[in-house]
């Protein structure tokens, strides 16, 4: 497979395969029952698509994705944080009269390709590095892809697997970060509320938190695993945990998903950021949450970073945390 094909989906496993799915793309509402083969699940933030698992023409395991060497030339155009800063503003207000307790704002920058193509980004998620999970949905002109570190979980045989990965610094920061009261606050919010979200479905085991190394960023991290009393249906876990506590609001509740979409909207986010992606393999579902990306349109690219507000977070800190965030894609992918 030398060339890029115009409709494909890939996904590294849990295993560390690389599962590359080659379309056209046959679309149906649930998910397969074992025997049936591999089926994609690709949706928006939203939940949107009301046929999200897309199962493919042919399936092969890659040793390398396709692509071409070299950089992709991009004219960015200047991100103002003028928008940000009033949406943050309003995030702000709604934590003081206690309507929430967090929300997510993302941030686009935006820029059209003069030079190269897409397969010169198609070509980076070759990584070796274990703690990436390189996702990619491709369909004629526009797609999307990226190298997450985020797993939304792992089903396999009644054992469920996820994480709290929330809290962000640079890595020469990481002695500071371990004793940053604001980032440690940000990520417990995220791991007790996946705990709470889960203990009644099955036996929970939170993990001790630790951080995660990912090169030019540091995160906190906590492992959580939960042995599922009976049997659970894919899609239904998917709704239970979609959006992560690290992207979404606390509380979730319609009112409070509807705000975060609003502002979503406002700012320019794509709709693919942080949404689920996975497979579906002979009992096995693998979903990754679809962050560290690049996103296009034709020429048109972007590039989406969120941060969680809290009632500590500060705007400068958090517009730096959204530019270090970028800064990491762009550099990962040659852009």
């Amino acid at each position: 497979m030398n060339e890029v094909a115009r409709e494909f989906a890939l996904l590294k496993k849990a295993d560390g395969k690389v599962l590359y799915g080659e379309g056209p793309f046959t679309a149906q509402e649930s998910c397969p029952q074992p025997g049936d083969g591999v089926a994609f699940y690709v949706n928006d933030f939203a939940l949107s698509d009301a046929k999200p698992w897309k199962v493919p023409s042919s399936v092969r395991v890659l040793d390398r994705v396709p692509g071409c060497s070299g950089g992709l030339d991009v004219d960015w155009d200047d991100l103002s944080v003028g928008g940000f800063a009033q949406v943050f503003s309003e995030i702000n207000q709604a934590i003081i009269k206690g309507e929430i307790d967090k929300s997510v704002p993302v941030a686009t920058e935006r820029g059209k390709i003069s030079g190269g193509g897409v397969a010169c980004i198609l070509e980076k998620l070759n990584t070796k590095e274990k703690a990436f999970f390189p996702y990619a949905w491709v369909s004629g002109d526009s797609g999307f892809c990226g190298l997450t570190p985020e797993v939304l979980f792992n089903f396999r045989k009644g054992r469920l697997n996820t994480m709290a990965l929330a809290g962000t610094a640079k890595a020469d920061e990481q002695e500071v970060f371990a004793f940053d009261e604001k980032e440690i606050r940000e990520h417990e919010f995220v791991a007790q509320t996946l705990v709470s979200k889960l203990s009644d479905i099955g036996m929970v085991t939170k993990r001790e938190r630790s951080i995660l190394d990912l090169g030019a960023l540091v995160h906190f991290h906590t492992p959580i695993e939960v042995f599922l009393y009976g049997d659970k249906n894919i899609d239904d876990l998917i709704k239970r945990l979609h959006p992560t506590p690290a992207l979404g609001p606390l509380p979730r509740t319609q009112q409070t998903m509807e705000d975060l979409i609003g502002w979503r909207e406002r700012l320019g986010c794509p709709g693919y950021f942080g949404a689920p992606f996975g497979v579906y393999d002979e009992g096995e579902f693998h979903a990754v949450v679809t962050i560290r990306g690049v996103h296009w349109d034709g020429d048109d690219i972007s590039v989406p970073s969120g941060c969680g507000v809290i009632e500590a977070s500060r705007l400068v800190n958090e517009w730096r945390e959204l530019g270090l965030k970028r800064a990491a894609v762009k550099r990962s992918f040659g852009i």
